[in-house]
């Protein structure tokens, strides 16, 4: 397995990796570095057919606090155009498998919009999310208006981007933000045996029922159908669905092997 310097990878669960942001000192601030060793982490976990679901954290104390303002304060609108981290947060987003985030602490800015790249956000009860780049002169650039908008609704994404003001874990599974609050000392395990369960299911059934659920966001509602039946159809010619029917009948657990 692969040592990092921004962050740290463990076997924690069967067919779960969890990746811990690991700069506690910058409250885990985003650098370039960071985002490029989770991208190059994520890419080999797509490639890794052990690797069926993956948590990310930021730890006990914070997610993550936002982007590196030392790094990003000489840019120019000519030099941020040429840089190479929305590369990494596209290899980020393109991630195919399941990705549970469990969140304690700060969330802000880049570090909300990272959470907002899981599938499932865990928060323990410190959590608080936030987009405070307005105070700063400028605006979300990872996501943020349009994860937070399609999270949340417009009025109250507009409210964390025009005020920079951030929501605690209460508030945000009330408007959907989050799945779940748990009591912070047990977030990364809840997140953890959330990941196991998923790790559990068919695979390639798991793969395609995720690419689904993002495409509601991006079809219309008849293209989005047609899609999922696709999906569905294509389904029925696995091992997996032919086992997991087989084991129903049976009573007996299923073996998933993704094929």
């Amino acid at each position: 397995m692969t040592t990092y310097e921004d962050i740290v990878v463990e076997a924690a669960r069967p067919g779960v990796r969890l990746v811990t942001l690991n700069r506690p000192k910058a409250r885990n601030a985003l650098r370039t570095r960071l985002l490029a060793e989770l991208a190059d982490a994520l890419a080999a976990f797509t490639a890794d057919d052990e690797v069926r679901c993956v948590v990310l954290t930021g730890g006990a104390e914070v997610f993550a606090a936002g982007a590196d303002i030392t790094e990003m304060a000489p840019h120019t609108a000519v030099t941020v155009l040429a840089d190479e981290r929305p590369r990494h947060w596209q290899s980020i987003r393109r991630f195919p498998k399941p990705m549970v985030a469990a969140v304690n602490g700060w969330a802000l800015g880049g570090g909300c919009e990272l959470a907002m790249h899981a599938d499932i956000i865990i928060a323990g009860d410190t959590a608080k999310f936030g987009q405070p780049e307005i105070n700063l002169g400028i605006m979300p650039g990872a996501g943020g208006t349009q994860r937070l908008t399609r999270a949340v609704g417009k009025s109250m994404a507009m409210k964390m981007v025009l005020t920079g003001e951030p929501i605690d874990a209460r508030a945000a599974l009330a408007c959907g933000l989050v799945a779940e609050v748990v009591p912070h000392e047990i977030a990364v395990e809840r997140a953890l045996a959330l990941a196991e369960t998923i790790a559990a299911k068919p695979p390639v059934a798991v793969r395609m029922a995720k690419e689904a659920v993002l495409m509601a966001d991006e079809l219309a509602l008849e293209q989005g159908l047609a899609h999922e039946r696709r999906a569905f159809c294509y389904l029925f010619a696995t091992e997996d669905r032919t086992e997991g029917v087989s084991a129903f009948m049976e009573k007996r657990k299923p073996q998933f092997r993704g094929r």
